[in-house]
């Protein structure tokens, strides 16, 4: 095997596929960067067992500048290669393997040699060859992971809750995420997934490096699924990922259908707000700030306070309030990743009562967007 490639364009590649490349993992093999030259183009994968991701650098791309003089295929150490690529000197480099899997690498006046591993011992990625594929366009896709994965839940205990929901049923996409202390649970409708229906848990991490690899320029994400595996295609980019096993817990009963208060809100600014009263919050064991709304009075204040440090307190101005006098106190870093969720949008508030969770909703689009948040218990 042995090709020259332009330098850029290689590492632009290498870099996406590295994100599923784990040091940690059990099987050796996978500390490493699978390479295959043929006609088509060269293309690389890497994978932790959970997410694999595959890529393809196209022969017939002059940008590339790709030149394939015998095929083949090996596997590199990801660390080392990854390092060396980038340290070359000149802009192509040529990439030789020879007897043993031995594989020598040039550029300018540098070589190294290093030691590969036969391709035919890394694992088989999966096959999936769904038919009922469902497309999102980047940028929607990418928000609708950001909005969704705040929520999913740290803990290995309860592994269903570390991924996000999706079901598609009647051309409506729903995702959903919760840890138990929050929720967020966001909807697109989907008018040309006619008779597609899903009902997945995809594990938050791997949404995380997927949102990641989605950039301005990608114009759509292709989803497909298998049984126990889901497949994004990302122009010349596949990003497999596992699926977890169980049933996710009915979320929909957890959503409150009235209230007793409820206030609009300028997002970025209650979000500043709330930053300024976590300063203090953040020092004490609880972490807790209170939010205290008199809507017959049009007043509204949040409190934030560390018995080491000292207290502040902030009036609020919200646009609109109505409803009952109430005092609720909640985690200010969940708040925090809500209201951020929510960019520059005016946003409504809506609370049952100081123990009950609190819905936050776009005034423009309540329907399809709502975070909810479990306040804290302070007596």
């Amino acid at each position: 095997m042995k090709f020259t490639i332009n330098r850029a364009a290689f590492i632009k590649e290498l870099n996406t596929v590295q994100r599923a490349i784990s040091s940690k993992t059990t099987i050796p093999i996978l500390t490493g960067l699978k390479l295959v030259a043929d006609d088509s183009g060269l293309t690389l994968t890497g994978s932790d067992a959970d997410i694999s991701i595959e890529t393809l650098i196209h022969a017939d791309n002059p940008d590339n500048q790709l030149a394939i003089q015998s095929p083949g295929a090996i596997v590199l150490p990801a660390r080392f290669f990854s390092d060396i690529v980038k340290r070359l000197p000149e802009d192509n480099m040529t990439l030789d393997v020879t007897e043993g899997f031995q594989t020598e690498i040039t550029s300018g006046s540098a070589s190294f040699t290093i030691n590969g591993l036969d391709a035919n011992n890394y694992p088989h990625l999966p096959e999936i060859d769904a038919t009922d594929a469902i497309t999102l366009t980047g940028d929607v896709f990418r928000e609708l992971i950001n909005q969704t994965v705040i929520a999913v839940s740290n803990q290995e205990s309860r592994p269903i809750l570390t991924g996000v929901h999706f079901t598609l049923v009647d051309n409506q996409l729903l995702a959903v995420a919760t840890d138990s202390h929050r929720l967020s649970q966001r909807k697109i409708e989907l008018p040309s997934a006619a008779s597609a229906t899903y009902d997945v848990i995809i594990p938050g991490k791997s949404l995380t490096e997927l949102a990641r690899m989605i950039g301005d320029d990608n114009p759509d994400v292709e989803m497909r699924l298998s049984e126990n595996q889901v497949l994004f295609t990302i122009g010349d980019t596949l990003f497999y990922s596992r699926l977890l096993e169980g049933n996710y817990p009915d979320t929909s009963r957890l959503i409150p259908n009235d209230s007793t208060t409820s206030a609009e809100f300028d997002a970025k600014g209650l979000l500043a707000a709330i930053e300024r009263a976590s300063l203090l919050s953040h020092e004490s064991r609880n972490n807790v700030v209170k939010l205290t709304l008199d809507p017959g009075n049009n007043q509204a204040k949040i409190f934030g306070n560390s018995p080491d440090v000292g207290n502040v307190e902030e009036a609020l101005a919200p646009s609109e309030m109505t409803g009952d006098e109430l005092e609720i106190s909640f985690n200010p870093d969940y708040m925090k990743d809500a209201l951020r969720s929510f960019g520059a949008a005016v946003i409504t508030i809506a609370f049952t009562s100081p123990l009950r969770p609190f819905t936050l909703v776009p005034t423009e689009d309540k329907e399809n967007f709502i975070q909810l948040i479990t306040p804290v218990r302070t007596f």
